[in-house]
C-alpha cells in the first residue's frame, strides 16, 4: 500500500520574528531543527520508512528533509528538488512583521491577504530588497511577484500530477518536505476540501502526516503520524 509522509519544515527563523517569509530564503531555528529530527525519530520508530523524497528549493524544507532523512537511518534515498513545491510568494509583504502590517493596513486586511483563497498581496517591484531576480536556483523559471492560495495550488498540482504521483504510484513511499501553502494545496486537493475552508486549515511544523492509499490510487483518510 503506498504511503504518502507530508512534513512542514521545522520553524524558521522568520517564523519567530512573525515576518512574512514567502520564496525569501531564511534557515531554521534551533527550535526547527529539533522538529526537523523528531519528525525523522518518529518515522523510525513508527517504521514509515520513506523511499523517494521531495522537496522545494528553500534551505529550510531542504534541511527539515535532511535531518529528518537521517534520524530516520533514510539519508541515501533519491531527492529530487523543485521550485514548485516552493511556499507561497507574499510579495510586496515579504519581510515585514505581520503585526506592524496589521497596525498599518487593518486587521481585516491583513487578513484577506493572508486567509482569502483568490486575493493575493500587493506585488513585490522589480529591484526591491527581496526581488530574487538575481537568485541562481531560479534562473530560467518565472517568478512570481505575488501569489495567493489559488494561484498556489495552480503550480503545486500539477507538479503533483506530473512527478510526484508517478512515483507514488510504482509503490515507493513518498515524504515531501516543503510549506505551509504548498502543502495545504496537497491536502485540500488528496482530502477534497473546500475553498472556504481550505484558508482555515492550520498545518503545524515538523508533524508528519500520513496517507495511505489504496490499489487504486484513491486516498484515505489523512491522520498524524504522532496519533497512530
Amino acid at each position: 500500500m503506498p504511503k504518502l509522509i507530508l512534513v512542514r519544515h521545522g520553524q524558521s527563523q522568520w517564523n519567530l520574528e512573525n515576518r512574512f517569509t514567502g520564496w525569501w530564503d531564511v534557515d531554521l531555528t534551533e527550535q526547527g531543527v529539533a522538529e526537523a529530527t523528531a519528525a525523522g525519530v518518529l518515522l523510525r520508530d513508527k517504521g514509515v520508512l520513506p523511499s523517494y523524497a521531495f522537496t522545494s528549493l528553500q534551505t529550510r524544507a531542504i534541511k527539515t528533509l535532511h535531518l529528518a532523512l537521517e534520524a530516520a537511518h533514510r539519508l541515501w534515498i533519491p531527492e529530487t528538488k523543485d521550485w514548485r513545491l516552493n511556499e507561497r510568494h507574499y510579495g510586496g509583504l515579504t519581510g515585514l512583521d505581520k503585526q506592524e502590517t496589521r497596525e498599518k493596513h487593518g486587521d481585516e486586511q491583513v487578513l484577506i491577504w493572508r486567509r482569502s483563497f483568490d486575493v493575493p498581496p500587493p506585488v513585490l517591484e522589480a529591484g526591491s530588497e527581496f526581488d530574487l531576480a538575481a537568485d541562481p536556483r531560479y534562473a530560467g523559471i518565472p517568478i512570481p511577484s505575488t501569489e495567493s492560495l489559488k494561484l498556489t495550488i495552480e503550480r503545486v498540482l500539477p507538479y503533483w500530477e506530473s512527478a510526484i504521483l508517478p512515483v507514488l504510484t510504482s509503490g515507493e513511499t513518498v515524504i515531501i518536505a516543503a510549506h505551509g501553502n504548498s502543502l495545504r494545496a496537497l491536502v485540500k486537493h488528496l482530502s477534497g476540501i473546500s475553498d472556504a475552508d481550505i484558508t482555515d486549515l492550520e498545518i503545524p511544523t515538523g508533524q508528519p502526516i500520513i496517507y495511505e492509499f489504496g490499489a487504486d490510487m484513491v486516498p484515505g483518510e489523512r491522520y498524524y503520524l504522532k496519533d497512530a
